[in-house]
């Protein structure tokens, strides 16, 4: 199938970020990180860089009776009281969508550490002290995926939401009042499909819509690539027809999960850490999986984690081809469906956030691991020592100040210069009047040795121009002085 862009997927991605093609980009006072080329006009001895997450160590071991070596499919998400956490249980291998999977449950009050509370919700193994929210009601907790709905007026019993279900069933839609307590809304509401894996939704308020990325395969029925399509729906009820996503030409790769959500310092972008798998790709001989344990054929492949983007309608930005999470040391790294990202990103502290990656898939030892990055880490615009500069599009914005999440070495810095659409200085706010930054902060407003301030510029077009030296920018944003 196509992968090159259509005129018509150019314009849906215009659409969904509220801009028409040839217009100054209007981001108001919207934060926006440099993970795309989207507000990129020119690069001059400086790159866009894919940053590396830092491991943050075990945040959950898979070691219930019931959970065991298969779980996967895992789903993290922050609301008004907690941090939540869904994933699959299935100590043994077996069909997909079989009894013997349950949904199991974790949480955290800061998202760093976890704990299985007991529920007594449903009976394993003889017993209803465990973790289980969800149980006989195959195929269901097979790849059951929640999320909580944040859309103004939902009725308090349907504020989470969940898909879940396979090619023979569809993606049924359920609901709870509470995360744990979950009854289904309706069977089949999304059918064409291949659903075979995770398939995840949410409350786009950037599109105003619930929106759902599912696994489809590139020709057809389980033939060619796993890839992805989406659907949207007004009432998580009726969904329209599937669009298959596309990846702007990019090379064709299995992506087994999308794990695509909103950016939370960002929900008009979407991140989507995605798992590639590579079929038939063995790292680990049969000896070696024989030692690790391995039943079956899970030492065969291997798998690592991608970065890929979206702002709306059927397309993927796949700036980044290189590994994102790349499988550690030792074989017991790189068997089958290890390395698959868990659904969400969430904040862990003042400056940090976390996602959470499967280890050991198809051990004895199968766990979580937590992985972090500073607010707005996944990529920058980085220049070496020798400098480098990079100018935007045309942009238009409100606020009085112009804040910038950078690092710099100790001999680094960054300087910024205002220009209009057309790339004339505008008097005070040139690179000879900009106030070097130096340093490493989340926010820190530019400033001229002018005394101007960038409010005077507000509602015009503009372009911003970074001269850069040892330095990485993540994001920026204009917003109120002081944020």
């Amino acid at each position: 199938m196509r992968r090159v862009l259509s005129l018509c997927a150019v314009l849906a991605c215009f659409c969904a970020s509220g801009i028409a093609p040839g217009q100054a980009l209007n981001i108001g006072t919207r934060l926006e990180p440099f993970l795309d080329r989207f507000l990129i006009d020119r690069l001059e001895g400086a790159s866009l860089e894919m940053q590396s997450p830092a491991e943050a160590g075990v945040a959950l071991r898979f070691d219930a009776p019931w959970e065991g070596r298969y779980c996967g499919y895992v789903t993290v998400f922050q609301d008004p009281e907690k941090f939540r956490m869904y994933y699959r249980g299935l100590p043994e291998p077996n069909k997909d969508g079989s009894d013997t999977e349950v949904t199991c449950y974790a949480e955290s009050v800061d998202g760093i550490t976890w704990t299985k509370p007991f529920l007594g919700l449903h009976e394993v193994n003889g017993t209803r002290e465990n973790n289980v929210i969800l149980a006989g009601t195959a195929p269901y907790s097979h790849n059951f995926a929640p999320f909580y709905d944040a859309r103004e007026g939902v009725p308090p019993e349907q504020r989470y939401k969940a898909l879940a279900g396979t090619s023979e069933t569809g993606l049924a839609a359920f609901v709870s009042p509470d995360g744990l307590n979950w009854h289904m809304l309706q069977k089949g509401v999304i059918t064409e499909g291949a659903f075979d894996s995770q398939n995840v939704a949410f409350w786009s308020e950037a599109e105003g819509k619930y929106v759902c990325y599912f696994r489809t395969w590139s020709e057809g029925p389980f033939a060619g690539y796993r890839w992805i399509s989406r659907t949207v729906s007004d009432d998580f009820v009726t969904w329209a027809k599937p669009e298959e996503m596309g990846n702007g030409g990019a090379p064709l790769e299995h992506i087994y999960i999308n794990q695509t959500t909103p950016y939370f310092r960002a929900p008009h972008v979407y991140v989507a850490l995605a798992a590639r798998f590579m079929p038939g790709r063995t790292v680990v001989s049969d000896a070696e999986a024989a030692a690790l344990g391995i039943q079956g054929g899970y030492g065969k492949d291997c798998s690592d984690g991608v970065l890929m983007t979206s702002r709306g309608g059927a397309l993927y930005d796949r700036t980044f081809m290189e590994g994102f999470i790349r499988p550690g040391v030792g074989v017991e790294n790189w068997t089958s469906r290890s390395n698959y990202p868990a659904c969400g990103v969430v904040p862990t502290g003042a400056n940090e956030m976390s996602f959470f990656v499967q280890h050991h898939y198809g051990q004895p030892t199968a766990h979580l691991v937590r992985h972090t990055l500073r607010f707005d880490g996944f990529a920058a615009v980085a220049a070496d020592y020798n400098g480098g500069e990079m100018v935007t599009k045309p942009l238009r914005f409100e606020g009085e100040a112009l804040l910038l999440n950078f690092a710099t070495s100790a001999a680094g810095g960054v300087r910024v210069e205002l220009q209009d659409a057309d790339g004339n200085v505008f008097p005070g706010f040139g690179i000879e009047d900009s106030v070097e930054l130096v340093g490493n902060f989340i926010s820190r407003p530019a400033a001229w040795k002018s005394g101007k301030s960038p409010a005077e510029l507000a509602g015009k077009d503009l372009r911003a121009r970074f001269v850069m030296k040892d330095s990485r920018l993540y994001s920026m944003r204009f917003g109120k002085a002081g944020e």
